[in-house]
């Protein structure tokens, strides 16, 4: 048989369909308009939850090394270590004593203030115990996963809280486990209240590489000082009031920007917390709280209002 009678093109077996820059351009589209939908309209969430239930038990099995050697080291802990830490409780509590008997003196005076001006006591938020499972492994943001979720009660907005401060916000919650923003994030911004001065502030996360927050919009000539402790103001109907947030360590002011950069350091534990306190939000534990109605809309031109 002649070479020039013989077909150029591959057999059918071997042809590939569609060509591989279409199926790019079709898969991305498709990708982009599911990131679109799950934008606006949180379809993938149920999609979450599932492989959340999934990868559950994997991350349970992974984690029981650290937890078997933390463990470990407990048990392992020297005698004299132990007995040092003893000394120094006994030496913080005889402190706290101290401080709670003036404590309880001003918590009297206050309630006689509040009984005298008649103003109602503020409601304690209720609160849940959870344990930090690991860090989040996005190396741009900071956040944290508990080992409580929706199906213990928690719910999105929720403040956390350790032994010493405000940790974060409870910002997504799946069956059996939640997510965490650190109040060090880039993205998480709270209202705070300087304890000396009385003025109120927003503290933003910083976006450099350091654990830090950073008090905005402070003008130059603001009465602010390094020490300076700073508290939730409870304004935002999110955080309860009074519970410590950060302290003042650094002041810039500079002659070129009508603001002060003032720098603040986490007082909770955003690098190594372990177990955390995660309470309702204001709003849902103080029946007095109602939210602003939306502003009404202009009648339409030509109609009929």
């Amino acid at each position: 048989m002649p070479l020039g009678s013989l077909e150029r093109s591959p057999p059918p077996f071997f042809k590939q369909g569609t060509s591989a820059l279409t199926k790019l351009l079709l898969f991305s589209a498709l990708s982009f308009g599911l990131m679109f939908a799950d934008q606006h309209y949180n379809i993938v969430q149920p999609a979450r939850w599932v492989l959340s239930l999934i990868v559950y038990p994997v991350q349970w099995v992974a984690l029981r090394p650290q937890v078997l050697w933390d463990h470990l080291d407990d048990v392992l802990e020297s005698k004299q270590d132990a007995l040092s830490a003893v000394d120094q409780a006994r030496s913080q509590l005889l402190k706290q004593s101290v401080r709670a008997s003036q404590v309880e003196q001003l918590a009297l005076e206050n309630r006689d203030l509040r009984q005298l001006l008649q103003l109602r006591e503020r409601l304690g938020s209720p609160a849940m115990a959870a344990e930090v499972l690991y860090d989040a492994a996005d190396p741009f943001t900071r956040k944290m996963i508990l080992d409580k979720g929706a199906l213990q009660g928690v719910q999105t907005s929720s403040p956390v809280m350790d032994e010493l401060g405000i940790l974060g916000q409870v910002t997504r919650v799946h069956p059996l486990v939640s997510e965490i923003t650190l109040v060090t994030d880039r993205e998480h911004s709270i209202p705070v209240l300087n304890t000396r001065t009385g003025a109120r502030g927003v503290a933003f996360g910083e976006s450099g590489g350091a654990p830090l927050l950073e008090l905005r919009y402070m003008a130059t000539n603001a009465d602010i000082e390094e020490g300076d402790m700073l508290t939730t103001s409870g304004v935002d109907g999110v955080y309860p009031p009074g519970i410590p947030v950060a302290r003042v360590v650094k002041i810039e002011r500079r002659a070129d920007s009508v603001f002060a950069r003032i720098l603040c350091e986490s007082l909770a534990r955003v690098q190594g917390a372990r177990h955390v306190m995660v309470l309702e939000p204001v709003k849902l534990t103080q029946p007095g709280f109602k939210e602003l109605p939306p502003p009404p809309q202009p009648p339409l031109k030509g109609g009929r209002g």
